[in-house]
């Protein structure tokens, strides 16, 4: 478990950690309760809500991964043995995945484009909300998320898109910085200081 740090501290040394690099013990009913009504808690002009959650654990998590390598076969029949248990195991890499499935359409007043953001920010605010339970979390989007025929064996419905899919876990593997953005490579600077 993490000890308490200011949030300064913690955004300056936020890190996903890899789903294989992820272990038991995950978060119990209560703690995802706890983690999914943090998550809500993010910009949502028009309070649309214009996402929702879909939350996979236990052992469907193995059936989800059969169905998946199953898919993927159809597709490549090809497949190397090492990828062949990447694909059995896209859900049993964590104990815990939390899909963000964004409702995003067009509406009167809201932009598609700002609640498709807000679906990110959701997905930002769960890596978050794991953190701060003591849990260690990766934000992925792999090739189910965008293959329409995998929809129905997820639980996700015509019209909507998968934000991402995020791990939840604990690890035994030493978490390790990695290279960010120079400031001067990213950022614009318009008018004077003062």
């Amino acid at each position: 478990m993490y000890e308490q740090i200011s949030l300064l501290d913690y955004l300056s040394t936020r890190r996903s950690v890899p789903a294989f690099q992820m272990c038991e013990p995950g978060p119990d009913t209560a703690q995802i309760e706890s983690i999914l009504k943090l998550a809500v808690r993010v910009p949502d002009h028009g309070k649309l809500a214009p996402w929702r959650f879909i939350v996979y654990r236990g052992a469907k998590r193995a059936e989800l991964g059969e169905a998946l390598l199953e898919m993927a076969l159809a597709k490549r029949p090809d497949l190397s043995e090492e990828m062949i248990a990447v694909e059995r195991n896209r859900f049993t890499r964590a104990p815990l995945v939390i899909a963000v499935i964004s409702r995003a359409g067009p509406h009167v007043k809201v932009p598609e484009w700002e609640q498709v953001m807000s679906a990110g920010a959701v997905c930002l605010n769960l890596l978050m909300a794991a953190n701060a339970h003591g849990f260690v979390a990766n934000w992925l989007t792999e090739w189910f998320a965008f293959d329409e025929d995998a929809y129905p064996l997820l639980g996700i419905a015509p019209g909507e898109k998968v934000a991402g899919f995020i791990h939840i876990g604990s690890t035994d593997f030493p978490i390790t910085e990695r290279p960010r953005p120079e400031l001067n490579d990213v950022v614009t600077w318009v008018g004077e200081d003062g």
